[in-house]
């Protein structure tokens, strides 16, 4: 394949891995390394899952190599932060629930892990997502990566962001 793997669309990281070209996990740590390389400068994300991001790679291609399939399977995508994830820091883009752990997942992101999705990790919004352009944020601004000195858009624009600087094949905002 000509492309990077962090410039593959949806479909065709599904191809690749099914074709065996690359696993899960060697597009996961391509796209964390993308985040390592841009997000300083982007800000598209407020917490960073890696860990669990190759433990859920791993899994994937296990799940693969033993004839197992699903539709996002293997697939890193990136979850806006008011979409509450068990066992993940979800603040809401404030400071007031700073440290706040959901005991439980949000439906529209666990459909997604029972899809196979990799969890990159949670994006950047407008605190509670009240705003139009994450720059109300209780933690910082994202930029634009086109030009940084403009915002995305809110209030998902860490997950628009996340996948304009292609640190994430997709991500789910609200």
């Amino acid at each position: 394949m000509s492309k990077a793997l962090h410039e593959l669309t949806i479909h065709e990281a599904l191809t690749g891995m099914r074709q065996g070209d690359f696993s899960a996990v060697d597009l996961t740590q391509a796209l964390l390394e993308r985040i390592a390389l841009l997000d300083g400068q982007v800000k598209a994300y407020l917490t960073v899952t890696a860990e669990l991001a190759l433990e859920q790679a791993a899994q994937a291609d296990a799940r693969r190599a033993a004839g197992g399939e699903a539709p996002l399977l293997g697939v890193p995508l990136a979850i806006k932060d008011v979409l509450c994830t068990a066992g993940v820091r979800t603040t809401c883009g404030s400071r007031i629930l700073e440290n706040f752990v959901p005991p439980y997942t949000a439906t529209a992101v666990q459909r997604l892990a029972d899809a196979g999705m990799v969890m990159l990790g949670k994006t950047n919004t407008d605190e509670f997502a009240m705003g139009s352009s994450t720059e109300n944020s209780g933690y910082f601004t994202t930029h634009n990566p086109w030009d940084l000195d403009r915002v995305p858009g809110g209030s998902s624009g860490g997950s628009g962001a996340a996948v304009a600087a292609q640190e994430a094949l997709a991500a789910l905002g609200t």
